[in-house]
Order: C-alpha cells, then sequence, then structure tokens
C-alpha cells in the first residue's frame, strides 16, 4: 500500500534527502520518496506494517531533523 503523508516544518533540501536514503533503508519500508518542493511523504508498505513503517519513519525523519514532523 502507497500513502501520501505533508511533512512540517521541512526546510532544506538536502534534509529531504537524507531523510528519504534513511527511511529507504528500513525493513519495514518498501519505498519512500521525500519532496522538499511539495513537503510530502510518499511511503509504501505492507498493510499490516504500515503502522511500525510510520513510526520508524518518523523516527528517521527526526535522526535528520528534529522540527521535520509527518502530518497523520
Amino acid at each position: 500500500m502507497k500513502r501520501f503523508y505533508k511533512l512540517e516544518n521541512l526546510d532544506c533540501a538536502h534534509c529531504a534527502e537524507g531523510m528519504e536514503r534513511a527511511i529507504n533503508k528500513l525493513d519495514c519500508v518498501k519505498s519512500a520518496t521525500v519532496s522538499f518542493m511539495l513537503a510530502r511523504l510518499v511511503i509504501e508498505a505492507e498493510d499490516e506494517l504500515f503502522e511500525k513503517a510510520l513510526d520508524e519513519a518518523q523516527k528517521a525523519i527526526s535522526g535528520v531533523n528534529r522540527k521535520t514532523k509527518i502530518v497523520r
């Protein structure tokens, strides 16, 4: 399943790139794209792992920029 989320306080294209790389390394994520221009996260994961994927994606995002949050 693929879902789209708004990202709050995404203020740097370099940070978006780092977030995308970190999220794509997660075992529970099939693929992820972070768009700086749209302040959007597109994440694909198995239905039963989606909540875990979102939680781990938020941790990965916070590791790059503590202010950036996934809007659910």
